[in-house]
């Protein structure tokens, strides 16, 4: 009976230790719920900016966050504490010291790199060389690279030059004139085939203090070769491809002429867009330059023009008659008659000229020459022929009489084309109202009056009423012949004998 009532009292006690444990933690739940919320009310309402809210028993209070001083109840509550100026940090040597909020950082100073290990050093020579080292590595390797490019890029227009070169060879006829040189038809020694370079070097690049002369078919520069020869290089300005080997047969004909009057082709270059051809020298201008130069014209006597009238005319009886095939040139002027130090006439440019086919005596062609000294018949039924050199040719001996200019703009009308003027005036007998004064002496009336109508049959419209240039040339010599000259005493005029 008394065990039963101990073990009922042991299990009161039992109860009554259990409902106190579960009282207290309800106790301590209920206070932290408490202290959770008036902390968080706290921070909201009384805690400043940079603080923190801390639990304490029955409330909460503030605090400075780490980094930061000051109130955290009162404005402007905890403001940062810059470590860097009043020594609050631990930037060792080497170190500078960075404020940033709520604390600092440390940095190596100028100069000084970081050492991988927490600290700062100042770079070494080892470095500097090995930095300099890679940088110029680096350079080298970039220079390298340029010059490869350069060099691939000069090989590449090298190549493409060269191609264009071949190509133009090819087009210009030269594997034909190199055929005829083997076969003998052209003598390796009178027909000499340039390259381009050489002539780029002997004209200085083409430089335009080279230009002696240029004209409706080219422009013609000086040139020295390295042999030591000068030359006149003429740079056509074009040419007709379906007449790639009449030209090649025309540089092999002119080539192999040997006359003392006439310009000696030396030979082309073919390497170019337009075929290059090569001339002698002459070094005393044109005729034209002569005839237009008031003190040149005054210097040129009759005798010196009658024997330069005569010389030209040879020359184109002698490609008439005595070439095979003939050749008709086509412009006859004053600026294609050159004159050397004795003032002996040198017939030049025949790169327009044509060659006649075998058993003709006519060629068609394309209209070409110089306005002024053109046959008005070979305009009308473009048929070349050699009486069509023989109205270019009265024209020019028409210049001789008189100093003037085939064409001219600056007098009347009636006087710009010198071949109807000068006929309109012999027609009305005043031939001597044009014929230059400087050559009207005493005695040579006659010999101008007779060549003036030698000029006159030269210009006859019909090519048929025109003489021959062999006729040409005989009448001329006659002249010279029988001509009086009492002004022998002259230089200049026994000099043109």
């Amino acid at each position: 009976m008394e065990q039963c009532k101990e073990k009922e009292k042991e299990a009161a006690v039992r109860v009554e230790r259990t409902a106190c444990a579960h009282s207290g933690r309800w106790a301590r739940q209920a206070r932290h719920r408490q202290y959770i919320d008036e902390c968080e009310v706290g921070q909201k309402n009384n805690c400043s900016k940079n603080s923190i809210c801390t639990n304490t028993e029955g409330g909460y209070e503030c605090a400075c966050e780490k980094g930061y001083e000051g109130n955290p109840y009162l404005h402007p509550g905890c403001l940062d504490i810059d470590e860097c100026e009043n020594g609050q940090n631990n930037c060792s040597e080497n170190f500078t010291c960075k404020n940033k909020p709520g604390g600092f950082s440390c940095h190596c100073k100028d100069g000084y790199n970081n050492d991988g290990k927490g600290g700062c050093q100042l770079p070494s020579i080892h470095a500097n060389n090995v930095n300099m080292i890679a940088l110029g590595a680096a350079l080298g390797a970039v220079i390298l690279l340029m010059v490869i490019c350069f060099s691939q890029y000069l090989a590449y227009r090298q190549r493409k030059s060269a191609h264009m070169r071949e190509k133009f060879f090819r087009d210009n006829g030269g594997m034909i004139l190199q055929q005829k040189i083997a076969q003998g038809s052209a003598s390796s020694g009178t027909t000499r085939i340039f390259t381009a370079q050489e002539l780029k070097k002997a004209t200085n690049n083409y430089d335009q203090t080279r230009i002696i002369g240029q004209g409706g078919f080219g422009i013609v520069y000086r040139g020295h070769l390295l042999d030591g020869r000068i030359v006149a290089v003429k740079k056509a300005k074009m040419m007709d491809p379906t007449q790639v080997e009449q030209f090649i047969n025309e540089v092999i004909v002119l080539s192999q002429i040997n006359h003392r009057n006439i310009v000696k082709l030396f030979g082309c270059c073919l390497e170019t867009e337009i075929p290059l051809l090569v001339y002698e020298f002459i070094s005393n201008g044109t005729l034209f330059e002569h005839l237009n130069n008031k003190h040149k014209a005054s210097t040129l006597s009759w005798s010196t023009r009658l024997r330069i009238a005569t010389e030209t005319a040879e020359v184109l009886s002698y490609l008439h008659s005595a070439v095979s095939p003939p050749i008709i040139h086509r412009d006859v002027k004053s600026v294609n008659i050159l004159l050397d130090d004795d003032y002996t006439a040198r017939v030049s440019d025949f790169g327009a000229s044509g060659l006649v086919p075998q058993d003709q005596t006519q060629l068609t062609t394309m209209v070409q020459g110089t306005f002024g000294y053109l046959d008005p018949e070979y305009l009308q039924t473009n048929q070349l022929t050699e009486k069509s050199n023989v109205y270019s040719f009265g024209v020019v001996l028409a210049e001789l009489l008189t100093s003037r200019r085939a064409v001219s703009f600056d007098g009347h009308e009636e006087e710009r084309l010198l071949s109807q003027y000068f006929l309109s005036l012999l027609k009305e007998n005043q031939l001597f109202k044009i014929l230059d004064g400087n050559i009207i002496c005493e005695g040579n009336t006659e010999e101008l009056q007779e060549a003036a109508l030698l000029a006159k049959r030269c210009l006859n419209v019909k090519g048929e009423d025109r003489p021959t240039m062999k006729e040409v040339a005989m009448e001329l010599s006659g002249l010279r012949r029988a001509a009086i000259q009492p002004w022998t005493n002259n230089p200049e005029a026994s000099m043109g004998q």
